[in-house]
């Protein structure tokens, strides 16, 4: 069904393969897959993520959700990618764009996360130095922000090695598991990426 597909031209087309992994649009045939990485996540990625909503990982929900995608890739406000493992198509998490300002902006927000099965083997920063050229290159971004809770070690170890430059702190920033938190902000600048 059309409905369920997320447009196959333009931007969403974008699927970078390199480092032994590839992005790609999220598509209906990857629900067992997700809904099953998240589920043996849960406990791994509560503390760094919103409350989940009680039909997040049902087949519906996740409907919604590639609904909701189409409709932001459409208005380039924006674009999820899954992470798999090149070698035998394993899924390991999640990197999308969001928040996405054109016109003297020129900038994003990115958000990740990886399965618990998979984290701290560095296929997060390397999935992110993948895709950056796709973010300063067809996307056309000036800057890429993002920002992470300042006990998130593992995280800020990502962004640190991708070339991300810590810009301060924002105070009770997102509510995070049902507590506004404070986050580091962090940038990265189309000049400075050595991509």
């Amino acid at each position: 069904m059309a409905l369920f597909r997320l447009p196959s031209n333009g931007p969403a087309a974008l699927a970078p393969r390199g480092n032994g992994l590839m992005l790609r649009a999220p598509q209906m045939a990857d629900y067992a897959q997700w809904a099953q990485l998240r589920e043996l996540s849960r406990d791994y990625l509560t503390p760094w993520e919103p409350i989940w909503p009680s039909d997040d990982l049902t087949r519906s929900g996740f409907r919604r959700r590639l609904r909701r995608y189409a409709e932001d890739i459409s208005a380039d406000r924006s674009y999820p990618f899954i992470v798999f493992r090149e070698q035998d198509g394993a899924m390991l998490g999640g990197i999308t764009l969001a928040n996405v300002r054109r016109g003297i902006v020129q900038a994003g927000t990115i958000g990740y996360w990886m399965g618990q099965p998979h984290a701290h083997r560095g296929y997060m920063t390397a999935a992110l130095r993948l895709l950056l050229p796709t973010l300063f290159g067809e996307l056309n971004l000036h800057r890429v922000e993002a920002a992470c809770i300042p006990t998130n070690t593992p995280s800020i170890r990502v962004l640190e090695k991708c070339g991300f430059t810590r810009e301060g702190l924002a105070r009770r920033y997102l509510c995070i598991n049902g507590v506004w938190q404070d986050h580091y902000l962090y940038g990265l600048l189309h000049e400075d990426f050595r991509g």
